[in-house]
């Protein structure tokens, strides 16, 4: 069973998260998008999407240094391990606080304005739950490993997210982890599956071609008669 949590299914998620995103490129490019809902209601989306995606970011790179750096790489510049944890419960709690209230003004958002939630699909309520249910399990993992427990995740869960990648297994430390992390881990890995049919692949665009396209040269045309007819009486163009 171990070997099927923590090895076989994470493989299996992973390689769904590559293969999907090139498909879903090969042949939906037109849905590669994160289907704005801005022209429908803008008040609400101006707090919470500057909350979730700020807070996000905070989270992912948290997430770099907690799982993907070493604690000797840590130890190496001097971060000791009390300063290491006290920016992982103060920055990383702050980080999932606000994550988590930009992600609660979004799905308000879009539960109770009539437009938008008529624009929600299946996939879209099914990515919402993924995603609140690892958000939330990470910051109940991160309050309770550094103030009520006892458990370093940098020589259990660490490890083993490392080992994945390098295909150095260590199932076994997963499998003693607290059942917190598991679950964290688990649903993480299935979010990973689910990522390439959801909007989430707007992560992998940014609007880099605006900073090269050349500038929109609009040209008058007044001595020339817009379209083939003429205008109707009171439809004529005025000049000023």
């Amino acid at each position: 069973m171990d070997q099927l949590l923590f090895v076989v299914f994470p493989y299996i998620c992973l390689t769904v998260f590559v293969v999907g995103h090139l498909w879903r490129y090969r042949y939906d490019k037109f849905g590669w998008t994160t289907r704005s809902s801005q022209l429908y209601e803008n008040r609400l989306l101006r707090i919470g999407s500057p909350l979730f995606h700020f807070g996000i970011i905070g989270v992912f790179f948290g997430h770099v240094v907690g799982l993907g750096v070493p604690r000797s790489w840590t130890g190496a510049v001097g971060i000791t391990e009390g300063l290491y944890h006290f920016l992982a419960v103060s920055v990383g709690a702050l980080a999932g606080v606000a994550t988590v209230v930009g992600m609660a003004i979004l799905i308000y958002r879009r539960r109770t304005t009539g437009p938008v939630f008529s624009a929600t699909t299946r996939m879209d309520k099914v990515m919402y739950l993924f995603l609140a249910t690892v958000i939330l399990l990470g910051l109940y993992n991160t309050v309770a490993s550094n103030i009520f427990g006892h458990y370093d995740y940098r020589e259990g869960v660490s490890i083993w997210f490392r080992g994945i990648f390098r295909f150095d297994l260590h199932p076994e430390l997963m499998a003693k982890a607290p059942l917190g992390f598991q679950l964290h881990g688990l649903v993480a890995m299935a979010l990973f599956a689910l990522w390439p049919f959801t909007r989430l692949v707007h992560v992998f665009s940014a609007p880099l071609g605006y900073l090269t396209r050349p500038y929109i040269v609009y040209r008058s045309r007044d001595d020339v008669q817009l379209g083939s007819h003429t205008p109707r009486r009171g439809w004529q163009r005025l000049d000023r």
